[in-house]
């Protein structure tokens, strides 16, 4: 008798979590522009834990326990804090062997939301293929958990999940019944040639464009470039 096989769906939104959340085991939390990079730039720069919160009140009361702390509101870094959401702010010595706070617009929330109930990695453009390798192995009911823009769709979050659901499918391990993770991998089919260029008119591309940040977009839509894969667990990410 044949293993039963698991399901891996798209959420646009974290808005529409509560539609999907009861039927996963993993949820994969995906922010590519630019939080969940910039979590594993991180992490692949010796960053021992990174506590995300998901209010500026939250940063601040970390802030005030001497922690370094990075808050990001509309794709600038908050004024009095030590870093945004670039992953160039992680690629430092500094920060080896801390534990750094982070809230960000969307994919802190988005991170919390979901391990409230679920097993959590975070996954973007840069840790592709380990993400894809590991849930490969793992082998549970999995969501995959578009940030968005402040509770609404975006493109590069749901090309990214539609690039780990092809993989998954492929596999002949995984089925998927939802109309959103066909529209995932329809979009990624279209885009995977060339990220930066189909996403140029993206609403989050245009908006860090005109806050000078395109070295960031460059990095963020630079497949494969670490294979960490941080993990939530007790309160906190950790490299796995």
């Amino acid at each position: 008798m044949s293993e039963e096989k698991k399901r891996v769906e798209v959420c646009f939104s974290p808005e529409s979590f509560d539609l999907y959340k009861q039927e996963y085991k993993v949820v994969v939390a995906i922010d590519v522009l630019r939080a969940t990079t910039a979590i594993c730039a991180a992490f692949e720069h010796g960053a021992e834990k990174l506590i995300p919160v998901s209010t500026i009140e939250e940063a601040e009361e970390y802030r005030n326990k001497g922690y370094m702390v990075g808050a990001e509101r509309q794709g600038k870094i908050v004024e009095g804090f030590d870093f945004g959401n670039s992953p160039y702010s992680y690629m430092n010595d500094s920060i080896k062997g801390q534990t750094l706070v982070l809230s960000t617009t969307n994919g802190t929330k988005a991170i919390n939301l979901a391990a409230k109930t679920h097993q959590v990695i975070v996954g973007s453009l840069i840790n592709l293929d380990a993400v894809i390798a590991y849930l490969k192995e793992l082998k549970e009911d999995t969501l995959l958990l578009a940030s968005g823009w402040q509770g609404k769709f975006n493109l590069e979050d749901s090309i990214c999940a539609g690039a780990i659901t092809e993989a998954l499918l492929e596999s002949g391990e995984f089925i998927s019944d939802e109309d959103s993770t066909i529209a995932a991998m329809f979009l990624y089919k279209k885009a995977k040639d060339n990220y930066f260029g189909f996403l140029k008119a993206s609403s989050h591309r245009r908006r860090l464009r005109n806050l000078n940040l395109n070295e960031d977009i460059k990095y963020c839509l630079t497949p494969n470039q670490t294979d960490v894969i941080p993990v939530y667990r007790d309160g906190a990410l950790v490299k796995m």
